[in-house]
């Protein structure tokens, strides 16, 4: 399939847009991982950047055409969890 000038220009932009969406996400949630695995008490700073990360997931998601749903999943568990596995297995070790 053939795309015209303008197609494929509209094709790049959306896909550096998806790819930089990705890439914040992926920072901020390797900063939440961060935080939690070395200042777990530090609930502000966890709280503000579970927010960040919140709204890049639902900006992400809005990219890739989910619809916004009420009631998902908390996307901050899931790096919550990671950093407690880590730390977990860093004092078994």
């Amino acid at each position: 399939m053939r795309y015209s000038r303008a197609e494929y220009a509209k094709m790049l932009a959306a896909q550096q847009t998806l790819a930089s969406a990705e890439e914040d996400y992926q920072r901020l949630r390797a900063a939440y991982v961060e935080v939690a695995r070395t200042e777990p008490g530090h609930e502000v700073a966890l709280a503000m950047i579970g927010a960040d990360m919140d709204r890049a997931h639902a900006h992400l998601q809005a990219l890739i055409g989910l619809p916004r749903m009420p009631f998902t999943h908390d996307p901050s568990k899931a790096p919550q969890q990671d950093a407690e596995h880590d730390q977990a297995q860093e004092e078994s070790a």
